[in-house]
């Protein structure tokens, strides 16, 4: 191995090394859920959320795409881990009615996540989530969490913890690739959040 590659290496374990050691961050891989059959998904609840130009966002405006919800934050080692993992799948599934949204749950807020969008120049959207979003998708106790869901506003499976790449392909494949129709529905959604 090349000199100029053990840097990289040794700051890989590192920030593995730090994951590991991190207390509200769920460095393993504790349920990297496949995608439940169609009769076994609940409605993903609703929430309208702000992101980083001020602009309201609900979830129900992705009704009918396939949507990667990531609860996240820019302290969480195994985030970091797997934001460029979802930056790649919004770019190769972009077209293919496929949305990465990310709900940062940082304290701080805009003033920490904006600066570190930038740095990795995220190519998805992000807004900012409360414990009210975070109760209402089942108290959301480790991050990162995150859940898939179809293209009827299912949830199709959730992953805690750091998962693999895989597990995320997979299931969004097989969601892409699911038979579309029937459905979606513009059903009516119970404990819709709104921020202010």
């Amino acid at each position: 191995m090349p000199a100029s590659r053990f840097p990289a290496l040794i700051a890989a374990i590192l920030v593995v090394a730090g994951c590991l050691l991190t207390a509200d961050c769920s460095s393993e891989t504790v349920k990297a859920a496949s995608v439940k059959p169609d009769s076994e998904r609940k409605q993903a609840p609703e929430f309208a959320l702000k992101d980083a130009d001020g602009k309201l966002v609900h979830l129900s405006d992705y009704r009918g795409k396939v949507v990667l919800l990531d609860f996240w934050a820019t302290w969480c080692g195994p985030c970091k881990i797997e934001i460029p993992w979802f930056m790649d799948m919004q770019r190769k599934n972009k077209d293919r009615g496929f949305e990465v949204l990310g709900v940062s749950m940082d304290d701080e807020g805009w003033e920490v996540v904006k600066p570190f969008l930038a740095d990795l120049q995220v190519n998805y959207r992000v807004v900012i989530g409360n414990d009210a979003t975070a109760q209402l998708y089942g108290g959301v106790d480790a991050l990162p969490t995150t859940f898939l869901i179809d293209r009827g506003g299912k949830i199709a499976a959730v992953h805690v913890g750091l998962a693999s790449r895989r597990d995320f392909e997979d299931g969004i494949e097989e969601l892409l690739q699911a038979p579309t129709g029937g459905g979606i529905t513009r059903a009516a959604v119970s404990g819709q959040l709104v921020a202010r």
